[in-house]
């Protein structure tokens, strides 16, 4: 069969596919199931595939790789452009196959195991501590309906509950005692289960080659640094440091028209929770500058007296996203003689 480019729409067990042969003519339209896939991949010559990126993506990505296929994916917004009329799995696999011959069409890199089992920790741990905080906020507001009310930190509430359990003058009931004293081993265990994950992502940190080098700078720490290697990997994806930048939402969004630019706040693209995580780090780092005197904490001080410390934060976690790139795609230590305020001329 003469199959030059071929789109797959995925989904759990039944995909749709649509190839074309060099003449840009349609050869194939085929259902197969989730069984047939390799199979019918395996008898096939190789050719250009195009996947959506999205649930099982990098897992199919990989295994038509080592059949000798190319495999490119596709953010399905870029997608949704080619679908022509309505929208069903033929008409999903056609406009894959078309988007993804087009020549300045972006594509997401196929990330390895390794990746996806860090970027699976990063996404427990983070789905952990937001039930943390909702168990805590759940004790806070059962404790406040008897009229005892706790400060809102984490620690403080830790701290308060075996006093509350044992004070038998606040008039709290045996009956509710016994939840409270569940809830307290709730929030135990979800304490420990955080920890344990923290250990893990110490220890890949501590082992990973590119999570060592983003260490070494300010305002990246062990967290931050594995979590870039998860998301972005040797970051080769990304032709420039303000690319990487740009994709991870840092840089100011636009609406110009008629030849008038208009910048308006950071466009919030891409990974929520790695541009969280750069921002909070930009954050601590803001906090101390007043206390140093290299060229760095002076830009920071200048640019939060001159706008205001949010802009400052994240103007520093735009530089550290371009910072990161240099040294994951370049293989190279983090050089502070290098790390320019006014510009980004040095790393990108």
């Amino acid at each position: 069969m003469n199959v030059k480019r071929i789109g797959i729409d995925l989904a759990k067990q039944v995909f749709q596919v649509h190839g074309v042969d060099s003449h840009e003519q349609t050869v194939l339209k085929k259902k197969l199931k989730r069984e047939q896939m390799l199979p019918f991949f395996r008898d096939l010559p190789a050719c250009l595939i195009g996947l959506e990126a999205c649930s099982s993506a990098h897992h199919w990505g990989r295994e038509l790789e080592k059949l000798g296929h190319t495999v490119k994916l596709i953010a399905p917004q870029f997608v949704k452009p080619y679908v022509k009329a309505n929208k069903n799995d033929a008409n999903d696999a056609e406009a894959i196959c078309e988007a993804v011959s087009r020549p300045t069409m972006r594509f997401v890199a196929i990330k390895t195991v390794a990746q996806q089992d860090l970027q699976a920790t990063h996404r427990i741990r983070s789905q952990l501590v937001s039930q943390r905080t909702e168990k805590a906020n759940q004790i806070r507001g059962l404790l406040a309906e008897y009229g005892i009310v706790v400060g809102q930190r984490l620690e403080t509430l830790r701290k308060a509950l075996p006093g509350l359990l044992e004070d038998g003058d606040n008039h709290l009931t045996s009956h509710f005692r016994s939840l409270l004293n569940g809830l307290k081993d709730d929030l135990i265990g979800l304490d420990e289960r955080v920890k344990d994950l923290d250990k893990r992502i110490q220890r890949q940190a501590d082992t990973d080659p590119g999570a060592k080098r983003l260490q070494q700078i300010p305002g990246i720490g062990p967290i931050t640094a594995t979590a870039l290697v998860s998301g972005v990997g040797d970051g080769k994806q990304f032709k420039r440091g303000r690319d990487m930048a740009a994709w991870l939402g840092l840089t100011p969004g636009q609406h110009s028209s008629g030849g008038k630019e208009r910048l308006l706040g950071i466009s919030k693209r891409g990974d929520a929770y790695l541009r969280t995580l750069l921002i909070h780090g930009a954050r601590a780092v803001l906090k101390v500058a007043g206390q140093k005197d290299d060229p760095r904490s002076r830009w920071l001080q200048t640019l939060s007296e001159r706008r205001n410390k949010n802009i400052a934060a994240v103007a520093l976690a735009n530089k550290n996203a371009r910072i990161a790139w240099a040294l994951l795609s370049k293989n190279i230590d983090y050089q502070p003689d290098r790390d320019r305020p006014a510009g980004e001329s040095a790393w990108a």
